[in-house]
């Protein structure tokens, strides 16, 4: 459970700093797509895309698998999962 917040708060983080302070962006934890490979068969791994409609409708580029949460809903999207859950957040 503690995991699921610690990434929450990451991605919540990330999605704030580009407008608050482009220098410490690069202190975010981040994946690189070869460990995300090696996750995404994992039944307790949740890719979830947190990009808004227009960004995600204007992508080309979308993850097999993942569940798209409205950004300003997070926390409360995630709670209909399973708390064993691991989450991984992806944005443009």
């Amino acid at each position: 459970m503690k995991l699921r917040y610690w990434v929450l708060a990451v991605t919540l983080l990330s999605l704030a700093l580009p407008w608050v302070s482009p220098a410490g962006a690069a202190d975010i934890a981040r994946m690189t797509k070869e460990e995300l490979k090696v996750m995404l068969d994992n039944p307790r791994v949740v890719v979830v895309d947190v990009r808004t409609n227009p960004e995600w409708n204007m992508s080309k580029v979308k993850i097999k698998g993942a569940v798209r949460e409205d950004p300003t809903r997070v926390k409360s999207s995630i709670e209909k999962y399973s708390p064993d859950k691991t989450f991984v957040f992806y944005c443009s």
